[in-house]
C-alpha cells in the first residue's frame, strides 16, 4: 500500500501522480477516518492510563487496609468504556486499512503522462519484422495443422480457453521452460524456486491482487486458498513479515509455474488461441532490493527478459507504460511486445515492473540498512522471463514456412533433442 503519510500530509505532487492514473484519491474519506482513528486511539490510551492508575490506587488502598470499593467501581466503569472504544477503534482501523488497500501506487516521476495504451512511448526495438512471401497464418491454425495444439479436446475435458499440447508442441513448451530457467540461473544470477501453486488471501493482498482483483482469481471452495495468477505472488511472499539484512540484498529469484486467471472482463477480446488462456505456463523473475538501487535493477530485469527474445531471434519492441495504463501496484513498467505477423500487431510477452515499497508495506517485508538501525520497507520488482504460451505463439508465427512447417530457434534446439523443424505429420 502507499505510505499513509502521503495522504495525511497531503503531498500534492504525489497525489497528483496517483490521480494521473485516472483514479481519484478519496481524500475526504481518508481525512475523516484518519482524524477519527487518531482521536480514538488517543482517548483509548488515556483511558488505559486512567485504568492503570486506578488499579495502582486500589492496590495501595488494600495494602493499607482502607476501603477500595469506590475505586473498584470506577475502574469497572473505565473498563467498560475501554471495551466499547476498542470495538470502535477496530472498525475504524478496518475501514482505514481497507481504504489504503484500494489506493493504487504512486507512479514514478519518470513515468510519462497519458490516458491509455495509445500514449505508451516506444523505448526501443530489436531485430527486423520477418518478411514472409506468403499470407501468414495465425498461430492457432499453424498449431492445429501441425497437430501440436488441440483446443477442441481441451474444451471437451475442461472448457473454453484451455489448450492441449501434443508431441512436438509439448516438447517445445517444456524446452522453453528449461531454456529460460537455465539462462536466468546460470547467466543472470537468479536463484531457482519451485513454490506452491496455491496461496492464501494474505499473500494475494501482499502483492496487490486483493482486494481489487478478486474476480480475476480462481478460489478453492471451502478453503482460504487461491490458484496463483502468477509466480510473483508466492515468490514475493517468501519474505512476508520478515526483516532482511542489507548485506543479503539484492535477492533475485526465478520460478516456473503454471498460472491461472479467470480473465474476467475480457469477453470477446483476444480469446482465440493461446493469448488469453485460463491456464498458462510462465517463468517469473522477482527481486528484493534497496530503494536506492531499484531503478538500475529495473533496467537489468528488463534486459534479462530481452535476452530471452534475442537468443530466440524473435523481433520485439519495448514500450514504457504511461500513467493511464500502469498496473495498480506498479510504480514504473516496461512491456516487451513481440511481433505477430498474422495480425500485424505487437503483443505483450513480458511486463517488467518496479513496485517501490508498495508491496513491501502490504506484505510487511523490511530490511535493516545497518546494525541497530530501524528497519524500513525495501523495494520489490518482478517481470516475466517469459510467458511461455506467448513465446510459443511468437515462434509459430515468426518462424512459419510456406509449407506449414515451423523452424525451431537455434538456441532452443539443444533443449528439443536437436529438433530443427516441426513439420506436418
Amino acid at each position: 500500500m502507499i505510505n499513509p503519510k502521503i495522504l495525511r500530509e497531503e503531498r500534492t505532487e504525489e497525489i497528483d501522480r496517483i490521480e494521473a492514473r485516472g483514479a481519484p484519491v478519496p481524500m475526504d474519506r481518508f481525512r475523516d477516518l484518519d482524524t477519527r482513528r487518531r482521536k480514538s486511539n488517543r482517548l483509548l490510551e488515556d483511558l488505559r492510563h486512567l485504568r492503570k492508575k486506578a488499579s495502582e490506587e486500589i492496590g495501595r488502598l488494600k495494602r493499607g487496609g482502607d476501603a477500595a470499593e469506590e475505586k473498584v467501581l470506577e475502574m469497572r466503569q473505565v473498563g467498560d468504556q475501554i471495551q466499547d472504544l476498542e470495538k470502535q477503534v477496530r472498525k475504524i482501523d478496518e475501514d482505514w486499512n481497507q481504504l489504503l488497500l484500494e489506493v493504487p501506487n504512486v507512479p514514478d516521476p519518470s513515468v510519462p503522462r497519458g490516458g491509455g495504451p495509445d500514449d505508451n512511448p516506444v523505448v526501443r526495438e530489436w531485430g527486423h519484422r520477418p518478411e514472409l512471401a506468403f499470407e501468414p497464418r495465425p498461430h492457432w491454425e499453424i498449431g492445429e495443422r501441425l497437430g501440436i495444439l488441440d483446443f477442441e479436446r481441451a474444451a471437451k475435458i475442461t472448457g473454453a480457453r484451455f489448450a492441449v499440447y501434443w508431441g512436438a508442441g509439448a516438447r517445445l513448451e517444456r524446452a522453453l521452460i528449461n531454456f529460460m530457467l537455465d539462462l536466468h540461473t546460470r547467466e543472470h544470477g537468479y536463484r531457482e524456486i519451485l513454490p506452491p501453486f496455491l496461496v492464501n488471501e494474505n499473500s494475494l493482498t501482499g502483492t496487490g491482487n486483493l482486494p481489487k482483483f478478486r474476480e480475476d482469481l480462481f478460489k478453492v471452495e471451502g478453503h482460504d486458498l487461491f490458484l496463483i495468477p502468477t509466480a510473483e505472488v508466492p515468490l514475493t511472499n517468501l519474505y512476508s513479515r520478515e526483516i532482511l539484512d542489507a548485506a543479503d540484498l539484492p535477492i533475485r529469484l526465478c520460478a516456473y509455474t503454471p498460472c491461472f486467471r479467470s480473465e474476467a472482463g475480457s469477453y470477446g477480446k483476444d480469446t482465440k488461441g493461446l493469448v488469453r488462456q485460463h491456464q498458462f505456463n510462465k517463468v517469473e523473475m522477482v527481486k528484493f532490493v534497496e530503494p536506492e538501487k531499484a531503478a538500475e535493477e529495473l533496467e537489468s530485469l528488463t534486459m534479462n527478459a530481452e535476452e530471452v527474445l534475442k537468443r530466440l531471434d524473435l523481433h520485439f519492441r519495448i514500450i514504457e507504460l504511461c500513467t493511464g495504463d500502469l498496473g495498480f501496484a506498479a510504480a514504473k513498467t516496461y512491456d516487451l511486445e513481440v511481433w505477430l505477423p498474422s495480425q500485424k500487431v505487437y503483443r505483450e510477452i513480458s511486463s517488467c515492473s518496479n513496485f517501490g515499497d508498495f508491496q513491501a508495506r502490504r506484505a510487511g517485508i523490511r530490511y535493516r540498512p545497518e546494525p541497530r538501525v530501524k528497519p524500513r520497507p525495501l523495494h520489490t520488482l518482478n517481470g516475466s522471463g517469459l510467458a511461455i504460451g506467448r513465446t510459443v505463439i511468437a515462434i509459430l508465427e515468426q518462424n512459419q514456412e510456406r509449407d506449414g512447417s515451423v523452424g525451431i530457434p537455434e538456441a532452443l534446439r539443444p533443449f528439443c533433442d536437436g529438433l530443427e523443424k516441426i513439420s506436418q505429420p
